[in-house]
């Protein structure tokens, strides 16, 4: 590779808020969307909340000259919501499916049956391998009140995983989608520590768009104002994240943000902001970003572990419960049977059969979800101890040589 080599690298994100008899105007939205990547001519635009594979495929057939390489996720019952299209050919696929994703009995916030994931798509442009990442995690429905917080830190420790050892053959790393997850954010700051990964908005020198770089803001009309309601000048929850790795560097020279409405002063493609940031990647001899102090990581990942104790603990609460509920249910399976059996009040007991065998058995899967859930809270856990420990390892033998030399200076002082 040529020392003087440079790549530039145009990047659309948005959230397109795509859900089939729910969200308004997708249809137009869609066909706004298509005509605008088009117009523009990135090189990557990666799409979350596309639901509807129908969609998917007229934005192929819509873009495919501009943009020949397109793929779906799939997963999950809806499904990912996640798709890319690129004017460069993809290389590798991969797709990793969140182990935990909320609960299948919160029907109106459907989070469990869409298969949040994490898709990963290899290029390799004028010789630098690029491996881009979209994904969309779990929804933060009440602030004060956030039963999904310990979900949404797995989560988030899953997509770090997943990058930090998908990763180790790449020049440079790119993350978009919609974290659901503010700047400083538990799960937010997690991501970022243990992936090394720099925040577009933070980075660049030249940006557009709503202060803060919100990017769900109440001049959106698409956006509910109630939800809004602890927040009236926006969020951000949607990133573009990067870093390249030794021997090369990289920069967000601009990013640019819809402003509540389309691109073109028009209607809004979204009830979130679409980001469109430049990235150049340049040939460095120097590793770029040389590792950070480790006092921070390891803040993050004790806070981290303290947040999973408590999901795990409220995951074992409810099946405990659950457990109990099947163990009088199976008690008052036995009474009915022996008053079937003695004809006493057979009547009732055949009438009060049927919804309690539906309670020994709704209350049967609800233990088995959150037995399940308590075991996947524990393995992020442990993984974290692990992690935990070593930094602490890590930590105590870089403050020896320092330690060394502070005590050898005062040495010196008292002869």
């Amino acid at each position: 590779m040529k020392p003087n080599f440079s790549l530039r690298l145009r990047v659309f994100n948005l959230n397109c808020w795509g859900l089939p008899y729910v969200s308004k105007h997708r249809s137009d939205r869609m066909k706004r969307l298509g005509d605008f990547l088009n117009m523009e001519s990135f090189d990557l635009a990666l799409l979350e909340e596309v639901w509807s594979e129908q969609d998917f495929q007229c934005l192929k057939e819509k873009l495919s000259f501009t943009y020949p390489a397109a793929h779906y996720f799939r997963s999950g019952i809806i499904g990912s919501g996640l798709c890319v299209f690129s004017k460069h050919p993809i290389q590798e696929i991969i797709q990793h499916v969140y182990t935990l994703n909320g609960y299948p009995y919160m029907i109106h916030h459907g989070d469990w049956f869409c298969g949040k994931a994490v898709g990963l798509l290899v290029f390799h442009l004028s010789g630098l391998v690029l491996n881009a990442y979209v994904t969309h995690l779990h929804a933060e429905y009440s602030r004060q009140k956030d039963i999904y917080l310990a979900h949404r830190v797995a989560q988030a420790w899953e997509l770090a995983q997943f990058i930090h050892h998908t990763s180790k053959k790449a020049d440079v790393v790119l993350l978009c989608g919609d974290l659901n997850m503010h700047p400083k954010d538990l799960g937010c700051c997690l991501l970022r520590e243990w992936t090394g990964l720099h925040d577009a908005y933070l980075e660049t020198q030249d940006f557009k768009g709503f202060e803060e770089g919100y990017t769900m803001v109440p001049e959106n009309h698409y956006v509910s104002q109630k939800d809004l309601e602890p927040f009236p000048c926006g969020i951000r929850i949607d990133y573009v994240l990067y870093k390249a790795v030794s021997g090369f560097c990289i920069s967000c020279k601009s990013l640019k943000s819809t402003a509540g409405h389309g691109p073109y002063n028009g209607t809004p493609l979204s009830d979130h902001e679409a980001l469109m940031a430049t990235l150049c990647v340049r040939h460095s001899p120097l590793q770029q970003n040389p590792p950070a102090g480790r006092l921070p990581l390891i803040s993050v990942l004790r806070e981290a572990w303290t947040e999973l104790g408590l999901g795990i603990a409220q995951a074992r609460w409810w099946a405990a419960f659950a457990g109990n509920v099947i163990g009088v249910g199976l008690l008052l399976l036995v009474l009915l049977c022996f008053l079937v059996a003695e004809e006493r009040a057979r009547e009732v007991a055949i009438l009060l059969w049927t919804p309690n065998v539906g309670l020994v058995l709704g209350a049967g899967a609800v233990y088995l979800f959150h037995t399940q859930e308590a075991r996947g809270l524990c393995r992020v856990q442990t993984e974290l101890q692990h992690v935990l420990g070593r930094e602490r390892e890590a930590q105590d033998l870089s403050s020896e040589p320092q330690l060394a030399l502070l005590l050898g200076q005062e040495g010196d002082r008292t002869e």
